[in-house]
């Protein structure tokens, strides 16, 4: 009996490394895998960008070439969505080739052109390239691979930055402890949220007793996120939260202060 298995792998702009779906750094060409470079298009305004697709293993695969809507949950999970939506660019993506075959070690260039509608929102719009590829010959088990490249579509208009610092809260997951803060994007272009950090201080005392980051983040436009500090001090009662986040390029450092307990 068939059996179909599906795969996504979707990296973002954090991401070091090509997209690429069924390989493993230092490890032999397994019989099916697809890698895209690069994982993240930026395109500002009506242009074309091209994305490099490669197949490392050694079977012959038949690859399908799709737009699609793309957000982040809260925590920074990607998912598909909708291609219909106010920030969604999946509509203005026009794909060449979107049906191909794929020798083993074979490269193939994928253009994707960009045309925004007139009446655009200003700012950052988001769709996912996604590829799905097969075998080319049928087998006992069918192997079906999907991989996404993010585009994001800078609409041309007046840009407009405004994060803001929303609730910071304890929570207890598997019995530790950790920061929950969240982050509001109220501007119309994505925010990268690089090295934020708290410094925990008891009170009255005012003295440290931890000083911890949460992990690399991206905020879409008009979206929320909650970021993790994870507690290791075992300190309880009244406390201080002193959060930063960095200043980058059009955007100022934010800081903000808490009154916790522990």
């Amino acid at each position: 009996m068939n059996r179909t298995i599906a795969r996504f792998l979707l990296p973002f702009v954090l991401a070091l490394m090509p997209a690429s779906a069924g390989v493993s750094s230092g490890a032999a060409p397994k019989p099916l895998a697809l890698t895209a470079a690069p994982a993240r298009l930026v395109v500002p305004g009506s242009q074309h960008a091209a994305v490099r697709i490669r197949n490392p293993g050694a079977k012959r695969l038949v690859v399908d070439v799709a737009p699609a809507g793309f957000a982040l949950d809260l925590r920074g999970r990607p998912r598909i969505v909708a291609r219909r939506g106010v920030r969604s660019a999946a509509g203005w993506l026009t794909l060449r080739p979107t049906h191909f075959t794929l020798a083993p070690h074979a490269i193939a260039h994928l253009r994707v052109s960009v045309r925004v509608p007139r009446h655009a929102e200003p700012g950052d719009h988001d769709a996912l390239v996604l590829l799905s590829a097969r075998p080319l010959a049928n087998a006992a088990v069918s192997v079906r691979l999907r991989l996404g490249v993010v585009v994001v579509v800078r609409a041309p208009g007046v840009v407009v930055r405004r994060l803001r610092l929303g609730r910071l809260r304890v929570t207890r997951r598997g019995g530790k402890r950790a920061l929950e803060l969240a982050v509001v994007n109220a501007g119309n272009v994505t925010e990268r949220l690089l090295r934020v950090r708290t410094v925990v201080s008891r009170l009255p005392s005012r003295r440290r007793i931890a000083k911890v980051a949460a992990g690399a983040r991206e905020l879409r436009p008009r979206t929320r996120a909650l970021l993790d500090f994870r507690l290791r001090t075992r300190a309880h009662g009244p406390a201080e939260a002193r959060v930063l986040v960095p200043a980058a390029p059009g955007r100022p450092a934010l800081r903000r202060a808490y009154r916790i307990r522990l």
